[in-house]
């Protein structure tokens, strides 16, 4: 009997990207693959506009297959890409703001203007 119930939503890695689905794997012995037409309510052309090899995301399972130790999954109605660990943090400005861009970017132009006359005189020797 394995932990893999209709309806859980777990974390898998994306081992794979066909025209058809996405390949993902959940533990050794289980993987799934979450279908084209369960990515998005929306037409999707290409796949990897939503997923990339490589990514760990959430996945809805659809039906387990004990003897093929196979799920079909999907992502359409969840939020599949969320990190749950992850705390939001609050955007300190500061009273600067864009002044000390606005007073450096004079000096920037003005040390690369110098570079460039510089490795222009050198070629021209």
């Amino acid at each position: 009997m394995t932990a893999y119930k209709k309806g859980k939503i777990v974390k898998g890695t994306i081992t794979g990207i066909e025209d058809y689905g996405a390949f993902v794997s959940l533990d050794e012995y289980y993987s799934g693959l979450i279908h084209i037409s369960e990515i998005s309510h929306g037409f999707v052309r290409n796949i990897e506009d939503f997923l990339k090899i490589g990514d760990i995301i959430y996945v809805e399972i659809l039906d387990v297959d004990e003897d093929l130790s196979q799920l079909k999954l999907s992502i359409k109605n969840i939020n599949y890409k969320k990190n749950f660990n992850v705390k939001k943090r609050k955007i300190h400005e500061t009273s600067l703001g864009f002044k000390t861009l606005a007073y450096k970017l004079p000096i920037w132009i003005e040390e690369n203007l110098k570079k460039i006359k510089n490795t222009s005189n050198s070629i021209d020797k």
